[in-house]
């Protein structure tokens, strides 16, 4: 039994939130490249340093989809394949189109709206907001 997209929703959504909160006054609250690109964009963020910092967003994310394999390999029955993958048409939960999914992947929020918009779109696309996580689950 799963916790379902609204379990998902409420778990990014509030995560971010709360990393918001916590590391946001001290670092900017890079979580992914969205919010560098963002602050990068509003000149609250110097641009020379934008690559690296996407850079090692990637990786964490690549790393973090690791342990979660590893976590969700240990279930018995788990089979590989479509874990967390975003996608559209035959990949998407609800089938929805490209262009349905290039129009939900291209909301960027946080906090309780990133929930809503977890609970909009995860049948859509398995909705992530994040390029870094989105690299990092593909497959």
């Amino acid at each position: 039994m799963g916790i379902g997209f609204v379990g998902v929703a409420l778990a990014f959504g509030l995560t971010v939130m709360t990393m918001a909160f916590a590391i946001g006054h001290i670092s900017g609250c890079h979580l992914n490249p969205a919010i560098t690109v963002g602050l990068a964009v509003a000149k609250r963020f110097p641009w020379n340093n934008v690559l690296a910092y996407i850079a090692v967003q990637v990786l964490g994310a690549i790393v973090a989809s690791g342990v979660l394999y590893a976590i969700a390999n240990g279930k018995p029955g788990f089979v590989p394949g479509r874990f967390a993958a975003n996608g559209f048409g035959g990949h998407s939960l609800g089938r929805y189109s490209l262009e349905s999914a290039i129009l939900a992947e291209g909301v960027i929020a946080i906090g309780l709206a990133l929930t809503l918009i977890h609970l909009i779109g995860i049948p859509v696309t398995n909705l992530s907001v994040n390029p870094a996580r989105s690299s990092g689950c593909s497959g």
